[in-house]
């Protein structure tokens, strides 16, 4: 599971926070609190503010960073079931996770949909009106396109539903950079057995780690991106991520083996701190 603390390594910023570029940008538009930009109400009468938001976020604009880069890891090792995100940045995709590994919960740029005719579009199409400040208009009909990102009141993607039987499956699971205050998706939290390890690397404690801790809770308490290096140091992945961490570079343009078997390193990892409290952290 993982949420905005993975993305905000890679220089996105908080649109609700006064003082950052984004937030100055909005603010010509009088709009009445931050939120409103994902309330489709609002959205239909007015979605040009929208658009100034996704101009900043559309995919391209940003990297990932090393926390995105360890996911990707976790599945070039065939340690991933799935990934469940809050983000909508993308960088999930670009850091090489493939789509049917991928939950984006509160949905993705990838594709859009028109508000009138329903007609469906790769998200890329519209890239070029987005990026010229335009509100996108579907060729067919000229609704106005809206990128397939979950609005309050909107349904969750049906891929949301697979934690149904994701998570009963699931011997280890990862929260990463996330409140957990956002429901339905806080709740996954609750979702593994009761059996299951879970390890958060976060600033805080939240969620059941703060008021429901079990005995195999494990927490990495700070910098999101620290926490994750402190990881893959603890699992001797250091070669492996770099390598992985250059490749990617040099495929987009920009900028050996563990000492033991994968499938038992992490668990490895986590006997070291079975019965031990919440707080406990990698150092």
């Amino acid at each position: 599971m993982a949420g905005a603390g993975i993305s905000t390594p890679s220089g996105i910023p908080d649109f609700r926070s006064p003082g950052s570029g984004l937030y100055s940008n909005l603010e010509q538009y009088n709009i009445p609190y931050p939120e409103a930009i994902f309330e489709l109400m609002y959205f239909f009468v007015n979605p040009k503010p929208f658009f100034t938001l996704a101009k900043e976020l559309y995919p391209g604009n940003y990297r990932p960073n090393y926390a995105h880069y360890f996911l990707r890891l976790l599945h070039d090792k065939g340690l991933l079931l799935r990934l469940y995100t809050q983000n909508i940045d993308g960088l999930e995709r670009v850091a090489g996770i493939p789509p049917d590994k991928l939950v984006e919960a509160h949905g993705t740029f990838a594709t859009a949909t028109c508000t009138v005719c329903r007609r469906k579009f790769p998200g890329e199409d519209f890239r070029g009106d987005v990026m010229a400040d335009k509100v996108p208009h579907c060729p067919v009909c000229t609704g106005v396109i809206k990128p397939d990102i979950v609005f309050f009141g909107e349904e969750l993607p049906q891929r949301f539903f697979l934690h149904v039987t994701d998570f009963p499956m699931a011997d280890l699971l990862f929260i990463i950079g996330t409140s957990l205050e956002v429901e339905p998706f806080a709740s996954l939290a609750g979702a593994v057995r009761s059996s299951v390890p879970r390890v958060l690397i976060n600033r805080d404690l939240v969620g059941p780690f703060a008021w429901q801790q079990r005995y195999n809770d494990v927490a990495q308490l700070g910098d999101v991106v620290s926490g994750v290096e402190k990881l893959v140091e603890l699992l001797d992945w250091n070669e492996e991520m770099q390598t992985l961490i250059q490749k990617e570079k040099e495929k987009v343009g920009r900028g050996s083996e563990p000492c033991f078997p994968p499938s038992v390193s992490l668990f490895l990892v986590l006997g070291l701190f079975r019965g031990e409290q919440v707080h406990a952290c990698w150092g």
